[in-house]
């Protein structure tokens, strides 16, 4: 199965779990294709950032390859 994580999915289960962290589990779980835009993986990119300013101990960088692979 293909399918796209809105930002604040994405975002809101990496940072913080709860149901959207049930989604990103879901997904690592199952192997199913994540897929993105240019547009939205620069999105990504530039809320993974300021995120990563925001909470330091989150290695953003690492979440970004994560979901770039």
């Amino acid at each position: 199965m293909r399918f796209v994580l809105d930002t604040n999915v994405l975002m809101s289960g990496l940072f913080f779990g709860g149901k959207p962290g049930q989604i990103i589990d879901w997904w690592l779980e199952t192997g199913h294709e994540l897929l993105a835009t240019e547009a939205v993986l620069a999105e990504y990119q530039d809320v993974f950032e300021r995120l990563g300013r925001r909470y330091p101990t989150v290695h953003a960088k690492a979440l970004l390859q994560l979901v770039t692979r």
